[in-house]
């Protein structure tokens, strides 16, 4: 599978990459050996880049990832990205947070998470994920959730923590080695170009703002982040389901949420150009997104070895340009969308 470097740093990442919401917990109960399944699973597909985070199933995520890299010795072959901004609390003490998109995690860890962005918060949240994951450097560390779209009016709060100490943790962190590359883990990109105009990142992982149903990263974000050498990995590319099951499925979700109407009425019509041309629903949201020149990796989360076998066969098809062409005729993507194969 083609490998794409970060920005300027020295991590290269395969261009489709593993994320672990889907067996942290994620509508049904995680255990381990389905987890190693699918991460080994992944890597005999080629795939090369697993992502995680504090928040799936509340450290759960980590910790098993952590067991399968090791237990299938290919710590040397991979990279692993994880995140920053929140700390682990015994749910003892702490009670859970709400927040806008809201995951019932089945069966997590008993803690909860709590934002901090200071030094000192950076620091503890990535000595937790080190212990949780068992690794003594972790490739790429991002920040996650910093910006409106999440916190709402409490944004201002923690960008200023960011600003007051966590750049320098951040900078710490990446200039002795214990993380390779720096970026955030986010679902905007106003927040991204405004840590990148103040902070030298190498790549970004922006989940559901670029994908078949959302374009608003086209009109100037993508450009701004190419000229800054910062690399987007693109997550969230069936906007957590709808594109990947279609809209003749039970239990549709957009963004975590119920499917508002003019949604599926969009993907009704991009089903119907896909069924015109024989291209899969999945295959042409993962192709969309891959094409972008400022993406150097997609995302793709999967609960068992069959999705995992899914994503990557869909990965590795490609839609004829005429396809590409009727989505713009109708007015479905872009006119400046990039269409053609990398």
């Amino acid at each position: 599978m083609k490998k794409n470097r970060l920005g300027t740093s020295n991590v290269e990442i395969s261009s489709v990459g593993l994320g672990t919401v889907p067996l942290a917990g994620f509508k049904t109960k995680a255990t381990y050996t389905g987890f190693q399944e699918v991460v080994g699973a992944a890597f005999e597909s080629g795939i090369r880049h697993f992502d995680s985070a504090p928040m799936y199933g509340f450290g759960k995520a980590e910790a098993y990832l952590g067991m399968a890299i090791r237990e299938l010795g290919i710590r040397a072959e991979v990279t692993v990205s994880t995140k920053v901004g929140r700390v682990l609390k015994p749910l003892s003490r702490v009670p859970r947070q709400s927040s806008v998109y809201d995951i019932d995690w089945v069966d997590p860890l008993p803690f909860s998470d709590t934002y901090d962005y200071t030094y000192d918060g950076i620091m503890r949240s990535f000595e937790d994920s080190q212990q949780r994951l068992g690794l003594d450097f972790i490739d790429v560390l991002l920040v996650h959730d910093v910006g409106r779209v999440w916190h709402g009016d409490k944004a201002d709060i923690y960008t200023e923590q960011l600003r007051a100490g966590g750049y320098k943790a951040l900078d710490e962190l990446r200039s002795t080695g214990a993380v390779s590359a720096i970026g955030l883990g986010v679902n905007e990109t106003d927040s991204v170009l405004m840590v990148a105009r103040e902070f030298d990142l190498d790549c970004s992982l922006v989940a559901g703002r670029y994908t078949l149903l959302n374009h608003e990263p086209l009109a100037s974000a993508f450009a701004e982040l190419q000229e800054r050498k910062v690399s987007v990995i693109a997550g969230g590319v069936f906007n957590s389901g709808i594109l990947a099951t279609g809209t003749r499925a039970d239990g549709l979700t957009y963004d975590y949420q119920s499917v508002p109407e003019p949604v599926l009425a969009k993907v009704r019509s991009i089903e119907a150009v896909c069924d015109d041309y024989g291209v899969s629903l999945a295959a042409a949201a993962i192709e969309f997104v891959g094409m972008h020149p400022a993406v150097a990796s997609v995302a793709l989360g999967a609960q068992n070895v069959e999705q995992v076998e899914a994503n990557v066969a869909a990965a590795s098809s490609h839609a004829p340009q005429e396809f590409w062409n009727e989505l713009k005729i109708q007015g479905i993507i872009p006119e400046s969308a990039p269409t053609s194969v990398k």
